[in-house]
Order: structure tokens, then sequence, then C-alpha cells
């Protein structure tokens, strides 16, 4: 007990919202970054180096994202090292035709052209410089071993005014080096990498699991125009809550009678494709243990189908409620799932007076963790020495004093009366 987290309590559907009420509290606060210093070897979250030969100057990988509500894309944010992520953003031209020419975010070289990836970082100054997807092939501390970029391209017309939506996808696999002798049609850019050894690494990709096929936990992504992505999801990462949120068109031929398959639509959309079924409790979590999977508790709206002329009642928001805790020993404690929960939230939606429904995302992470009593030492005597701490030492002073006193008087006296007796 003293060594140890105490053992985390189990979870079930019954108590799962009582532990929530205890122990939940609603924070969407990003987690401070801190920049990652340079090592022999990449490390999680690292900024990926480059170098230009032709001017030699180092710099690093960058994958455009979206900035502010307008969705204009940034291109200086650095691509992190086994940080697999699709981006989207929006490029406005006031020349569509010169740009097309002149602009290097239209010329797909200027994404692999004139400079190579370093394979591992190296003690230097990072300078700041620089639809994409780049596959990153790493082999442990080994470091990267291959880098493949692919394009999709469109044609696209327009004068002046023009704008065009890109898409960055940077995607990272492992390859073992007996795995491609063994089995040579084995597709690897599909491994999923863990998450953790063994707990889970605040910032990981949730794993989850849908008939024994391990995927990672996505929440609805929006467009630039603010409506439902139909390709690209966020990732849910371990440890960081998460809201988001879009508009969902509607066939304007849906009959009143099909309040079931606009329900079911609903829900398709919220959980998307891949949907989760079990979630792994650790970031190492194999498909094939059963007992490291927890499954996921699902709580759709108590409103069943109504096949109304007036309105029907369909799911807008799906809150993720995961709640976790720490255990194992205190110097290296390990985070772990507990538990998790679906919770769909229904709103009444009139039929032939509405073409979009706003949809939300929300996802919770609620920290269970028990700690142990602080160790102690060795019992101590309990001393209870006087105000005074000399006070011992002033006592036997004084006796002393005392007694030399009484020790004089009574030799005159024997001395007085010696006298008195020889007279």
């Amino acid at each position: 007990k003293l060594n140890h987290f105490q053992q985390p309590q189990d979870i079930k559907e019954s108590d799962f919202f009582k532990f929530l009420e205890k122990y939940g509290r609603h924070s969407f606060l990003a987690p401070s970054q801190v920049q990652p210093s340079l090592s022999t070897f990449y490390r999680a979250g690292d900024p990926i180096l480059i170098y230009f030969d032709s001017s030699s100057v180092l710099s690093t990988l960058r994958q455009p994202v979206k900035m502010g509500a307008s969705g204009l894309c940034v291109d200086g944010n650095p691509a992190g090292f086994l940080d697999s992520k699709s981006t989207s953003c929006t490029r406005i031209f006031a020349n569509l035709s010169k740009s097309c020419i002149t602009d290097p975010a239209l010329d797909a070289a200027s994404y692999y052209r004139d400079f190579t990836v370093l394979k591992v970082p190296i003690n230097d100054t990072v300078v700041q410089s620089m639809k994409v997807i780049y596959e990153i092939e790493f082999s442990g501390t080994h470091g990267i071993q291959s880098v493949s970029v692919r394009f999709k391209v469109s044609n696209i017309s327009g004068n002046s005014g023009s704008s065009l939506q890109q898409r960055f996808t940077l995607h990272f696999w492992v390859s073992p080096p007996i795995l491609p002798k063994l089995l040579p049609s084995l597709t690897l850019s599909h491994t999923l990498p863990r998450s953790g050894n063994p707990g889970y690494i605040t910032g990981a990709p949730l794993l989850i699991a849908n008939s024994g096929a391990m995927q990672h936990m996505s929440i609805l992504q929006s467009e630039a125009d603010g409506s439902c992505s139909q390709f690209l999801r966020h990732t849910v990462q371990f440890g960081r809550n998460m809201r988001t949120g879009c508009k969902l068109s509607l066939s304007p031929i849906l009959e009143e009678s099909n309040c079931s398959y606009i329900q079911q639509k609903l829900y398709k959309v919220l959980q998307g494709i891949n949907r989760a079924e079990d979630l792994a409790i650790t970031g190492s979590a194999h498909s094939t243990q059963a007992e490291e999977w927890t499954t996921i508790l699902i709580q759709n709206c108590s409103v069943q189908a109504v096949n109304c002329t007036s309105y029907c009642m369909v799911p807008v928001t799906l809150e993720i409620q995961i709640l976790w805790s720490k255990v194992g020993l205190l110097s290296n404690p390990q985070a772990q799932i507990l538990g998790a929960r679906y919770f769909y939230r229904c709103h009444p939606l009139k039929f032939l007076s509405t073409s979009t429904v706003p949809l939300t995302t929300v996802v919770t992470f609620t920290d269970m963790t028990e700690w142990p009593e602080p160790p102690r030492g060795q019992p101590q005597m309990h001393w209870k020495l006087p105000f005074d701490i000399f006070f011992p030492f002033k006592v036997a002073h004084n006796l002393e004093r005392s007694y030399r006193g009484d020790l004089a008087g009574c030799f005159l006296l024997i001395l007085i009366m010696s006298s008195i007796l020889c007279f």
C-alpha cells in the first residue's frame, strides 16, 4: 500500500454516472506546449528536420493548418514525429491563372523538391522556414527509414477572387526488418503504433476496436464553410478534452415518415464509419487479448422514433465520457482507462422547415486516481522537555551550591561548640 497505487475500482453501467458526478469536471483548456529538445533520435512530437542542399539551410517539415474562423492556411506549422494527422485549410487567390504558375502552394514539386529529410536529428539550430500525403517509415531508435509523398490534383477554373481548399496528411508506420520477408503481402501502412507502453501517453490517440479491427477514435470535423466533413475527422487524444461542431445538410426530398431513417443517419454521422465497440485499456493493448479491452457503454436517446407530421427527435450531441486512473509504482505511474460511455442527446427536428442540423461532439477525460497514504519512516521517541532546556543543569547547579552552604554551616557550628566545651 505504501509502494503501489490502490487497485482501481471496476466501472459498471449501473454506477458509471455515480463516478462521473463524483470525479468529473468539464475543462477545455489547451495543454501547454513544450518545445522538444534535440537528441540522437526522434521522439514523439519532435519536429522532423529537412535540409536544403542548394542553400545549406536546415529547416523543418511543414504541414499547413487553418487559422482563425476563416480557416485560411498557415504554412509555418511543423510536422511532429509520430503525430499522424490530417489538416485542411483555405487559400484565397486574387488572380488564379497567375497564382497557378507562380504560387509554390499550387506546385506539387515544392513539397518534395530540393530538400532531404534527416534520418535522425542533429545538434544544430532549427531554422524556422517552410492534396499532399507524406508516408514516413521508421524503425525504433534507428530513425526514419524512408519518406514518400502522394498527390491528388484537380483541374480548377475561375478568375479573380477564387478560393481553394487544400488537404495535407502526415502518416507514420513501422516496418520491422523481418516481416517483409515472411509476409510480403502485408500492408504495413495500416499498422497502428502504440499509444503508450503500457499506460497511455498524454496526447496519444485512443485505440478502439470494431470486430477485432484496431482504429483510432475520431469525432466530427468541419470544413471551411462549417459543414460536416464526409472524409476528415479529428483524432481523439488521451487526456485532452475536445469540443467540435459542424452543420449537416439534409436532403430536401426526405419524406415525413422517414423519422427512423433520419435518426439512424445522424447516429452514424456522429459515431463515424469505424463504429467503436471496444476501447483499449492501455496504450499497448493487443487486438487478440480480450482482457486488455473494455466495452464502450452506449446510451442512445430515450425517445423512440416518432412518425409525426410536425417533428422528429434526432440525436444532435454526442458526449464521449472516459474515466481513467493512474496505477502501478509511485515512481512510474501508468495511465489506464477504467470505462467509457457514448451519451447521445436528442432535439426535436421539424420536417420541411430544416435543411441543416447542427451537430456537436464533446470529449471529456475524468481522473479517478486514488492516491495511497504517503510513506512514513521509523517511529521516533517523543521527548517532553520543559520550556527552559537548561533547567536540569540549573537544578543540579543549585543543589550543589546548597549542599556546599550547608556543609560550611555545619563545620562552623562544630567549631563553636568545641571552643565552648574547651573553656
